[in-house]
């Protein structure tokens, strides 16, 4: 039997950074997000800071915002799974939900209230739904 010599690299905080903003902005791509509406997903960072963001996809992040972000694409895949219709999925994010714990709103409208917990509660959700 072979053995693999080659040894793993740990991604640099730079790479992991890059690639999770590059993430998220192909994410509010396709979910036809405003720019306030990404700023608030990212936990309302500064303004300056929002478009450095947008324009280098890179950045300092802290814990956060790489914890807003994996909300995000985790929803995001969820949603690709339950709808495998890429339209559909990407649509269902803005459509009124009488589910608990959307009571009324969109996901979005209840991702938007700012706090880390409503992308969770989003996510729990969805896997909830996925089984």
């Amino acid at each position: 039997m072979q053995v693999n010599t080659r040894h793993y690299q740990q991604p640099t905080e730079d790479a992991i950074n890059r690639a999770a903003l590059t993430a998220f902005f192909n994410i509010a791509e396709k979910w036809q997000l405003t720019r306030e509406e990404e700023q608030i997903l990212l936990g309302d960072p500064a303004r300056s800071t929002f478009f450095k963001w947008l324009k280098d996809k890179n950045g300092s992040l802290t814990h956060d915002i790489l914890e807003r972000i994996s909300y995000i694409m985790g929803i995001y895949k969820a949603l690709r799974i339950l709808l495998p219709d890429e339209a559909a999925a990407n649509a269902w994010i803005k459509k009124p939900n009488h589910a608990y714990p959307f009571n009324g709103q969109s996901a979005l409208d209840k991702m938007l209230a700012g706090n880390v917990v409503d992308l969770a509660d989003v996510r729990r959700y969805l896997d909830a739904e996925r089984g």
